[in-house]
């Protein structure tokens, strides 16, 4: 073999190995793991202000942050997004009440009791609660109840910021008693590293809100021995037989029909005698034939005569704006959804269900049922506009998430506990008023509330124990404004010094 030709042998032998060693970095490069996910951490965002409440300035501190939810090993199991206002210079945080509050859905974020009558800060709309022109703003809150109680706004699993550690076990959190227990835990959590155990404490709810606050309540009591001073409950839902339109069950029939009647009256579809009295009068007389004859009437189902069914008939369609024949075509069982499209459908208009003072325009009259809820619509905008400004704008938290404000996300929600009835957290309340029982109960009701009507939230009450030890411990408020009253500002105005008035009452004098 000459030089030349092991010169190349050389040459090729070194090449093999080079491309071999490439091959092989590759494929080890192939079998690096992939890098793992920031671990959860929590993480938070402080500043002070100042807001003038009831003529008096008063100075807050702001929290925005993230609380990791951890099982005992110390694993994430979740992160759950709050804001939180506390009042400066309070020398005895024992001395000082701390409220909880959440909104409902489920699916919906901390945003409306935040930004429409709790906190320091509050979206702007006009008298009625009709939305300005964008983009939307927010002012200082002169009727906030800072200046009674910390606050603490908690967005549940996938709503707001929170999330779940791993995405593909988001679904465990989506269900009415794992809500309750990621709910509760952070407040137990909370509570003791801002040492508040202490301090008076409240809850509040809206709506779902409410099925939660009830169920929350009675967990703390029974898993960690929290008692509180009040629970708050907006626009209440505690007993869902109350507002299921099922064949076979009457009784939303029944308790919707002065919320009906006060609808039409607010949109003037009463007889001339019945328009020309004031809504409580009108609603006492409804109420009346609701409970009584109506309901009579339903028990008596095919065995109504036909002179029977005429004059029933033309009762209901004297107290909803309806005509007789409609009525007879619903076999006397007005249902929601139709109601809101029917009302006004001459004149090609919709009513809205969260709160009917508003109306909507569909493409066509012809439909069953309206395309939107007009009284959603007139909300959502301007409180979500306000909100994701004011988060990173004013209170400095910055999160490139969607800030889910009301997600279809945590669908389906999981009912189990009540597989073959209806969901009925009326007894959670009871045992934590019979084994707590100083604990009070306040509840605001709209009178324009087609979601969660008031008649139905006073059904559920009057089943909630059966002595006047229950009674007396409930405070019932009613506003002429919807679901969220709220947004109008003569129901703001009152609200304010209810809940004003209920915390003082409920806490050691």
């Amino acid at each position: 073999m000459n030089r030349l030709t092991k010169r190349l042998l050389t040459t090729l032998l070194a090449l093999t190995v080079s491309v071999t060693a490439l091959a092989q970095e590759k494929k080890e490069e192939k079998k690096e793991p992939e890098k793992a996910k920031p671990a959860l951490e929590d993480k938070s965002s402080k500043s002070t202000h100042t807001v003038r409440i009831g003529g008096q300035p008063l100075t807050y501190t702001a929290t925005a942050g993230n609380l990791v939810l951890r099982d005992e090993e110390g694993k994430a199991r979740a992160s759950l997004f709050y804001i939180a206002y506390t009042r400066d210079g309070v020398t005895d945080p024992s001395k000082r009440p701390i409220t909880f509050s959440f909104n409902g859905g489920p699916g919906s974020s901390s945003v409306w009791l935040h930004l429409g009558v709790l906190g320091p800060r509050r979206v702007l709309m006009d008298e009625i609660g009709n939305a300005l022109q964008p983009p939307y703003k927010l002012v200082d809150n002169e009727f906030s109840i800072l200046d009674e109680t910390d606050l603490v706004f908690i967005d549940p699993v996938t709503t707001g910021y929170s999330r779940a550690a791993e995405k593909e076990k988001e679904k465990e959190f989506h269900g009415f008693r794992a809500d309750i227990e990621s709910v509760g835990e952070f407040i137990r959590l909370y509570t003791t590293r801002t040492n508040r155990w202490a301090s008076p404490k409240f809850l509040i709810g809206e709506s779902y809100g409410t099925t939660r606050a009830a169920g929350v309540v009675n967990f703390l009591q029974d898993r960690y021995g929290m008692y509180f001073n009040g629970v708050m409950l907006v626009s209440s839902i505690l007993n869902f037989g109350t507002a299921r339109f099922d064949t076979g069950n009457d009784l939303p029939h029944i308790l919707f029909l002065p919320t009906y009647t006060a609808t039409a009256w607010y949109h003037k579809q009463l007889p001339p005698d019945l328009q020309s009295r004031e809504l409580r009068s009108v609603l006492d007389e409804v109420e009346a034939f609701a409970a009584g004859e109506y309901t009579l009437a339903l028990m008596k189902g095919n065995n109504l005569s036909e002179a029977e069914k005429k004059s029933l008939a033309r009762k209901l369609a004297r107290y909803t704006g309806l005509t007789p024949d409609y009525i007879e075509r619903t076999n006397h069982r007005i249902e929601i959804g139709r109601f809101v499209k029917e009302l006004r459908r001459d004149e090609r208009i919709t009513v809205g269900r969260l709160d009917s003072r508003f109306t909507g325009v569909d493409r066509d009259a012809a439909g069953e049922r309206y395309e939107f809820d007009p009284s959603y619509a007139v909300i959502q905008g301007p409180f979500t506009g306000a909100f994701l400004s004011y988060i990173r704008g004013e209170l400095k938290y910055e999160s490139d998430l969607p800030y889910e404000i009301l997600t279809g996300r945590v669908q389906p929600w999981s009912y189990k506990e009540f597989e073959g009835r209806y969901v009925n957290v009326s007894e959670d309340l009871r045992r934590a008023m019979s084994q707590n029982p100083h604990l009070q109960v306040y509840v605001a009701n709209g009178y324009y509330d087609l979601a969660t009507p008031y008649f139905a939230t006073e059904y559920t009450f009057d089943h909630v124990g059966h002595d006047d030890s229950y009674k007396k411990r409930v405070t019932m408020t009613y506003y002429e404004a919807g679901h969220m009253m709220y947004i109008h500002m003569p129901s703001l105005r009152q609200q304010k010094n209810d809940l004003a008035a209920f915390i003082r009452k409920s806490v050691p004098r």
